[in-house]
């Protein structure tokens, strides 16, 4: 065996994450309130429906959960079907990522007919360790400086547990997550046609940020626009050579 093939099989084994982004022309997902963003068409939402449909499992972060107080789940009946077909269960798995797990427990989130896990940290989980009904699977990954969450092992962890591919659907700051580790394969971005402006007004991917010289790249896949938006398809470049990407 190569020193090559030797490596490889240490590289941890993530699944196929697309991100599912809508930002105004100036690249906000919500404007200098923070409110929940309703500015896509019904043309985006039913191209997001269509990208969890195609899912094992949902990511999304605590911010994205308070601001709406539900997720997405799939409804359309040609999508069921398919899903059903493929001997799927009906509804991928929903996953709330938070370090403190500091939700709302009246949320109708908790009244929606969809799994629900929670990805947090130790202290998170012992939030929800009396209310077994809330969620289905609670996983607690804490970095070892017990910061927040490791996202490089949660990650391994759930295609461990079967998610090969999941929907990231936001904030900023989970997409900076998953970024950092890597872990994005592809990114569907929608362009919708307004400018919000703001210093204070959150992008698609928060955190720190990069120099250019260490910037993500992407490759162009597609270009569709429909009734004043652009859908933007992108594949993101791994330097993880090797993976199951």
């Amino acid at each position: 065996m190569s020193h090559f093939a030797t490596l490889l099989e240490h590289l941890p084994q993530y699944p196929y994450i697309t991100a599912v982004i809508a930002v105004s022309a100036d690249g906000k997902i919500a404007d200098r309130e923070r409110a929940p963003a309703r500015f896509s068409s019904p043309a985006d939402r039913a191209h997001l429906e269509r990208q969890i449909a195609a899912a094992d499992g949902v990511l999304f972060g605590a911010g994205t959960l308070r601001a709406h107080g539900t997720t997405l789940p799939v409804r359309t009946p040609q999508l069921l079907r398919e899903r059903e077909r493929l001997g799927k269960p009906l509804q991928p798995v929903q996953i709330a990522c938070s370090r403190s797990a500091d939700l709302a427990p009246d949320l109708h989130f908790f009244q929606q007919p969809v799994p629900r896990w929670l990805l947090t940290t130790v202290s998170g989980a012992a939030v929800w360790r009396d209310r077994s009904t809330a969620f289905e699977r609670v996983l607690a990954v804490p970095r070892a400086d017990g910061t927040g969450i490791d996202w490089c092992r949660a990650l391994t962890a759930l295609a461990d547990l079967g998610l090969h591919r999941i929907a990231a659907i936001g904030g900023g700051e989970l997409l900076a997550e998953l970024l950092a580790c890597d872990a994005i394969a592809e990114l569907w971005l929608t362009i919708c046609p307004l400018l919000l402006g703001g210093a204070t007004a959150p992008t698609a991917i928060a955190g720190v940020g990069r120099i250019e010289a260490m910037a993500a790249q992407l490759d162009l896949l597609s270009v569709e626009p429909c009734d004043g938006e652009v859908f933007l398809h992108y594949r993101v470049r791994s330097d993880r050579d090797g993976s199951d990407r």
